[in-house]
C-alpha cells in the first residue's frame, strides 16, 4: 500500500522520512547497475559547483535502489535479496559498476555480462575499415574475443589498441550474446539507464543544487516513488 503524498509535502519527506528499499518476493534472476551525477552546492558563494556520482541498481526489473558516495549501502541491499545462483549481473564498462558487483555474493553466484550495446558502441569508436568492424562485431556477438582482437593486430589506430585493452579487461564478461538472447537472458543494461533518467528527473531539476547530506534522502524518496511506495 503506497503512501499518498503531494508535492507540497515532498520536502518534508526528504528531510524526515527513512524509506527502506523493498525486498523482492520472488527469486531474483537479474540485477543491473549504473551511475548518475548530482550537482552539489558549494559552501562559498561564487565557487564552481561540484558534480559527484551516485549509483543505482535495478532488481529483477521491478525494484530500484540508489546510494550516494556509500556503495556499501547498495551492495548490502542487493545481498539481502533472494538472488538466484548464478544471478545475471549487467553493467557497462565502468569499473565503478563492477566494483559494486564484486561485493555481491560470490563469483560463483554471479554471471557478469558486459552490456552488448556499450561493447558495440566502443567497437565502432575504433573507426577505420567498416568491413573489419562488422567482422569484429560478428565475432563478439558469438563471444569470440580472440578472433575479434586478431582483426586489429596490424591496425595502427590508437583507438584500436585501446579497444583491445578494453576487451582484455572485460574478457570474462563478454559472453555468447547470440545464445543468451535466444534463451531470453538480458544482454543490455538499458533498463537501469532509463531508471537513472527517471531519478534525474528529480535530482537534475533546472538550477537544482544539493547539500551533500540531503542527496541520499532525496535518492531514497525518488526510488520509493519508482517502487510504488509513494503516490503523488
Amino acid at each position: 500500500m503506497g503512501i499518498q503524498v503531494n508535492h507540497s509535502t515532498l520536502q518534508r519527506l526528504v528531510q524526515r522520512t527513512e524509506v527502506e528499499c523493498p525486498t523482492a518476493r520472488q527469486k531474483v534472476t537479474q540485477v543491473s547497475v549504473d551511475g548518475g551525477k548530482v550537482r552539489l552546492r558549494t559552501p562559498t558563494k561564487g565557487q564552481q559547483c561540484q558534480w559527484l556520482e551516485y549509483k543505482s541498481a535495478r532488481v529483477e526489473g521491478l525494484y530500484y535502489g540508489a546510494t550516494f558516495q556509500a556503495n556499501w549501502v547498495l551492495t548490502h541491499w542487493l545481498n539481502t535479496q533472494p538472488l538466484c545462483a548464478p544471478c545475471v549481473c549487467l553493467g557497462d564498462g565502468h569499473d565503478g559498476v563492477w566494483n559494486i558487483f564484486e561485493a555481491v555474493k560470490t563469483p560463483s553466484e554471479r554471471l557478469e555480462i558486459l552490456d552488448w550495446y556499450h561493447l558495440k558502441e566502443n567497437l565502432f569508436k575504433v573507426g577505420g575499415s567498416i568491413k573489419r568492424l562488422h567482422q569484429a562485431e560478428a565475432w563478439l556477438w558469438q563471444g569470440c574475443v580472440d578472433q575479434a582482437q586478431a582483426l586489429f593486430q596490424d591496425c595502427q589506430l590508437d583507438q584500436a589498441r585501446k579497444f583491445c585493452n578494453y576487451l582484455n579487461h572485460h574478457r570474462q564478461r563478454i559472453v555468447n550474446y547470440a545464445y543468451f538472447q535466444a534463451e531470453g537472458i538480458p544482454i543490455g543494461s538499458g533498463a537501469v539507464e532509463s531508471a537513472i533518467k527517471q531519478i534525474d528527473a528529480r535530482m537534475k531539476l533546472t538550477g537544482a543544487q544539493w547539500k551533500a547530506e540531503n542527496v541520499p534522502k532525496a535518492l531514497a524518496v525518488r526510488c520509493a516513488y519508482l517502487n510504488g511506495q509513494l503516490k503523488f
